[in-house]
């Protein structure tokens, strides 16, 4: 039997980390601070990796990626999960460590984003176009 190890954080790892996560002040650089959070969460989200990953093959299989997610602290619905999966999975609904992480990091930028539209936190906001892009090209 083969023991596979968890990969360290690759190429794409690297370019999601400097291209995806500068949403704090949108001047496209990632500052101390958001390097510092960045971080924090890429350890965090590798230790849950790893928990989900149990049989160490590098991909999470599509039934505990919804646990996976909700233990990184993304309690999606059902349509919203159906969408990452296509979006980020293989053909058979397994996700690999790039791209769990970019997911999550993607996911975490646009809901800081939101909370920040979000002022009186009732889980509404209103935007108009102008907004609407200025929030999605940068996460």
């Amino acid at each position: 039997m083969a023991v596979v190890s968890l990969p360290s954080p690759s190429y794409v790892t690297a370019r999601v980390f400097f291209n995806t996560d500068k949403q704090s002040d949108s001047t496209g650089k990632l500052g101390f601070h958001e390097f510092k959070y960045l971080w924090n969460n890429i350890k965090k989200w590798q230790g849950i990796y790893k928990t989900y990953d149990a049989d160490r093959s590098g991909v999470i299989g599509a039934d505990e990626l919804p646990h996976a997610f909700r233990a990184a602290g993304f309690p999606l619905n059902d349509q919203l999960f159906q969408m990452i999966i296509r979006r980020y999975s293989d053909e058979n609904g397994n996700m690999d460590f790039d791209n769990y992480i970019g997911c999550l990091v993607r996911l975490d930028a646009m809901c800081r984003a939101f909370k920040t539209l979000d002022k009186d936190n009732n889980g509404t906001i209103k935007v108009n176009v102008q907004e609407w892009l200025q929030l999605t090209m940068y996460s």
